[in-house]
């Protein structure tokens, strides 16, 4: 198991929109787990059921907001505490150097186009499925697709359990994101209640948009 702690790649402004984006997540979860509704049934009305999408029309229109919009809700949306956190560590490493190298208006941008990519993947590989999808990891995808692309070099701090064997380790991030990406395809098929083609479809939507973007300064250091 590798859990990454932190980068050694600072950024140059202040990663306004990554902490927005960590905030409104958590927020929203905080109000799913209070609310007299319950977890669940935010989770079934928020999210994005792949059935709905390909056949334009609501399971159950009474409670559910149009199935298009999901689109976009199924993003804020975290099924658990530990699904919440652990998407929110990933976006709070990667997220800051992304945004700013785009700026703060295109990381958003990015962001959500990353996250309809995810969800569309993962509808197209499952267009019949009726359970609701949740959850950030489609858009961090983009942006650790994105990572992977502007500072291949850069070092990430990764707790690491093997067995017995517990150590810290600075790995490069093109390891690091490639071995991220090579267990998402590995694990398709295996299920587990995980969307694995939209971390696929969000890694590569970020890898091609920031490739089109236009050309500005890269910078990163290292850290000894």
């Amino acid at each position: 198991m590798f859990i990454p702690l932190r980068d050694e790649n600072p950024t140059r402004q202040f990663p306004l929109v990554t902490i927005l984006i960590i905030a409104l997540n958590t927020a929203i979860f905080l109000w799913q787990i209070f609310s007299p509704a319950g977890l669940e049934a935010h989770i079934l009305r928020l999210g994005t059921i792949p059935y709905e999408i390909t056949h334009f029309r609501s399971l159950d229109p009474l409670v559910r907001i149009p199935p298009w919009l999901t689109l976009i809700t199924a993003m804020f949306v975290h099924g658990s505490l530990f699904h919440l956190l652990g998407n929110m560590l990933y976006l709070w490493i990667f997220g800051n150097n992304v945004e700013d190298y785009l700026g703060s208006l295109r990381f958003i941008l990015f962001y959500l186009i990353c996250g309809l990519a995810a969800s569309l993947s993962h509808i197209i590989t499952n267009p019949m499925s009726k359970i609701p999808m949740v959850g950030a990891s489609g858009a961090i995808a983009g942006v650790l697709g994105a990572y992977f692309i502007l500072y291949p070099g850069a070092r990430v701090l990764t707790l690491m359990f093997l067995f017995f064997f517990i150590r810290i380790v600075a790995i490069p991030a093109g390891f690091f994101l490639g071995f991220w990406f090579l267990m998402q395809i590995l694990n398709v098929g295996i299920g587990g209640g995980v969307a694995w083609y939209a971390h696929i479809g969000g890694f590569l939507a970020g890898l091609f948009l920031v490739k089109i973007q236009p050309k500005r300064r890269r910078y990163y250091y290292h850290w000894r």
